[in-house]
């Protein structure tokens, strides 16, 4: 009996054990963000963050008054219904360092919105928003050169195609693009090198200086952008970009602005590789009107597509544009059809050129010329663009401006 009694406490001890391991198990304890050395002032906001996570307050609005600096490692989240306003001109902006990241948490009913922190509130009133990634970029043909960030100074490239910068979700970029000089100068979102593990989605770029938005090579997918009212394209890419993108809507405001896409492969290199190679699902660019009576417009083209660049656009919406697909260089000349066209395009209103395009094999001698542009065209048809034909897409409502 007594060896018995020893056996079975033994085993009482044992099963008790295992309940307690699993109990365990079962509820681990809650992990807790790393903090940081950094503070967030926001009457003052500005800074580097080289450590940890730093978690904004929705109910306050922060002062962007010099560079606010994400570092390697670092983290900055900004919850929903976070205002962040930039007063500084081209020393007020937001840049995210390569291996840093930056989650912008926003909502339809609560986007973050960065603005100007003006009472007169203008295009350029403070930089933007810099993201720099590891993924390849072709400045050197071959995809696995580095370079500085022509704002910021920051490196970017390299050869992690599915870098993770962070995400940005309904996010509203306004008033952007202060510039040093003509040929620097800051877009509401300019991406150098992001990788493909960064998520971009419902993101708003308005009245910006310069660009609404500019790839810089890299791998980063997108959906759900607007881009109205920028003062040089709504939409830009060079480096090699290539990322697959779903819902644009792109809006010149009367008077401003140049064209819808400006597209290239690499200006220093057209043949360099990584080619640049997006394709985008579901686009709609509306223009100024053929031929306006007032303001200045460089090309008033739908989309340019020039040095190289291949790319597949599919169900799109051209309204308001003297030109439909201005197409230079032999090198992008080259793709057509193969790996440079659009399917279901619906030109509704005022695309005037009969052929609906240029195409110039070498620039600037022949720039301007019109020509049959037939080839890039696989098919037209009545299609939605982002969903709404010219006007604004369902997915819009609530948390855009501007239409």
């Amino acid at each position: 009996m007594k060896k018995t009694t020893v056996k079975l406490i033994g085993i009482l001890a044992l099963t008790a054990g295992l309940i307690t391991s699993c109990s365990s198990n079962d509820t681990p304890t809650p992990s807790t963000p790393p903090s940081s050395t950094f503070t967030a002032d926001a009457t003052n906001f500005q800074g580097t963050i080289s450590d940890g996570e730093v978690t904004l307050d929705p109910t306050k609005t922060y002062k962007l008054t010099g560079k606010i600096q994400v570092n390697s490692g670092a983290t900055l989240n900004i919850p929903a219904g976070t205002v962040i306003e930039g007063t500084g001109g081209t020393s007020s902006y937001i840049a995210i360092a390569q291996g840093g990241k930056l989650n912008v948490n926003g909502t339809a009913a609560k986007p973050v919105v960065m603005t100007s922190g003006l009472t007169t509130k203008k295009a350029g009133d403070w930089g933007g928003l810099v993201i720099c990634g590891k993924a390849p970029i072709n400045r050197v043909t071959g995809g696995a050169s580095t370079a500085q960030s022509e704002v910021a100074d920051l490196s970017y490239g390299g050869t992690v195609s599915n870098d993770n910068s962070g995400i940005l979700k309904y996010l509203r970029i306004e008033y952007a693009g202060a510039a040093f000089n003509s040929e620097k100068e800051f877009n509401g979102l300019s991406l150098f090198g992001v990788g493909s593990g960064t998520t971009i989605d419902y993101v708003e770029f308005f009245q910006g200086a310069d660009d609404g938005v500019e790839f810089f090579g890299g791998t980063v997918n997108t959906s759900n952008l607007i881009s109205i009212g920028n003062e040089d394209d709504q939409f830009d890419w060079t480096e090699g970009w290539s990322g697959t993108n779903t819902n644009w809507y792109g809006k010149l405001d009367f008077g401003k602005g140049n064209r819808g896409i400006e597209a290239d492969n690499f200006e220093l290199g057209y043949a360099n590789t990584p080619i640049a190679n997006p394709s985008i699902t579901n686009l709609t660019l509306v223009g100024p009107g053929s031929a306006p009576t007032t303001g200045t417009w460089l090309e008033n083209d739908a989309m340019k597509l020039r040095r190289g660049t291949k790319g597949i656009f599919t169900n799109l919406v051209f309204s308001g544009w003297a030109v439909g697909f201005n197409v230079e260089n032999d090198e992008t000349i080259a793709w057509i059809p193969t790996a440079l066209k659009a399917v279901n395009v619906n030109f509704i209103a005022d695309v005037a050129t009969k052929t609906k395009g240029k195409l110039n094999a070498v620039a600037p001698a022949t720039s301007g010329v019109s020509a049959n542009v037939s080839a890039i065209i696989s098919s037209e048809g009545t299609s939605t663009g982002a969903g709404n034909g010219a006007g604004m897409p369902a997915w819009a409502t609530g948390w855009s401006v501007g239409f």
